[in-house]
């Protein structure tokens, strides 16, 4: 019990630290629902391929956006940026278990992918456009919160390996792109052949296939071929942040 406590004290506190900076708070969580107003709510009732509306497609994409973006940059910069100040090391100094550390950040990741996604449902039920049954919402959710993980890892991996000042520019520089390529903004059947091609080997476009069948907008196929490519890039990714980990501690003990 006090292993759970440390756990989720490190988690409130995390989430009440990055509650109190702007520069993440707003582009994180407001980008998302801008791009909703703009493209959901404006040509949201336009119908795609299937039954399903522009508007109830859109909360799906977007909603992995959102999810991405606070993991990447909840992890990646963050990461680098303690690891430059010398924070994990006087976390290591004190009795907390270097998972709280973690898990705390994985934690706040999900708290912001949950009310992005409200923030999502809510304007497509005020605009009509993107109105979902309420256990697809549940599902829905269910499906993006824990997606989260994949992309936790991605940031921390990035968070072991860059610097404190470069961090935010390597983190946009695979989230854009990813984004974009995914499908995340454009629904993949309007991007050319060879884009739609490279969305094969991307997490985001995985991780949003799973949150469309969800809603019965998905390209059909085995869901879990979705799953098991999320684990295997959850898997590199952590691999990838346990080196990096492994070299700072070879730096700082010899």
């Amino acid at each position: 019990m006090n292993m759970l406590r440390i756990h989720l004290l490190e988690a409130k506190y995390e989430f009440l630290k990055v509650m109190r900076v702007p520069g993440f708070v707003v582009p994180t969580v407001l980008f998302p629902l801008i791009f909703y107003v703009f493209f959901g709510v404006a040509l949201g009732h336009q119908r795609i391929p299937g039954s399903v509306m522009l508007g109830q497609y859109l909360i799906a994409t977007y909603g992995t956006f959102g999810v991405i973006g606070v993991s990447l940059f909840g992890f990646g910069v963050y990461v680098a940026v303690e690891r430059g100040q010398g924070w994990l090391q006087v976390k290591r100094t004190t009795p907390m278990p270097i998972s709280a550390y973690f898990v705390a950040k994985m934690i706040m990741a999900m708290l912001f992918s949950a009310i992005i996604l409200l923030g999502l449902f809510a304007l497509g039920a005020v605009s009509g456009n993107g109105v979902i049954p309420i256990m697809a919402l549940l599902k829905l959710m269910a499906v993006l919160i824990p997606g989260a993980i994949t992309f936790c890892a991605a940031g921390l991996a990035v968070g072991y390996f860059a610097g404190p000042n470069s961090a935010s520019g390597i983190v946009n520089l695979i989230y854009i792109p990813m984004s974009f390529l995914s499908g995340l903004w454009i629904p993949i059947w309007v991007l050319p052949r060879p884009i739609q091609t490279i969305a094969l080997f991307l997490p985001g476009f995985h991780l949003s296939q799973i949150a469309l069948g969800v809603i019965g907008a998905g390209r059909g196929g085995s869901m879990l071929s979705h799953v098991i490519f999320l684990i295997v890039a959850t898997t590199i990714f952590l691999a990838i942040a346990y080196a990096g980990y492994r070299r700072d501690e070879g730096k700082m003990y010899g």
